[in-house]
């Protein structure tokens, strides 16, 4: 019965299920920091330990580098010739 579970079985689960959560969790953050304004790279931080807590900071505290949207509608205009 010892025999059953060998180390190198948990090796083999570690990649199946790293190579099934990695993806789903750096994929939402790669289109995050592409919106933002930031390299998507950064979203590899979650691969590394503790990494996904630094970018969670960064993306919480940076200023991002996005324009603002245009402003919608209708602005009023000045009459022409001026009135004075």
């Amino acid at each position: 019965m010892g025999d059953l579970l060998q180390p190198w079985h948990l090796f083999i689960l570690f990649f199946v299920f790293s190579s099934i959560v990695f993806p789903l969790r750096v994929l939402p953050f790669w289109f995050i920091c592409k919106k933002a304004g930031f390299s998507p790279w950064l979203s590899l931080l979650y691969i590394v330990p503790c990494g996904g807590l630094a970018l969670n900071f960064l993306l919480a505290f940076v200023d991002w580098k996005v324009l603002p949207p245009p402003q919608q509608g209708w602005t009023m205009q000045r009459p022409y010739p001026p009135q004075a």
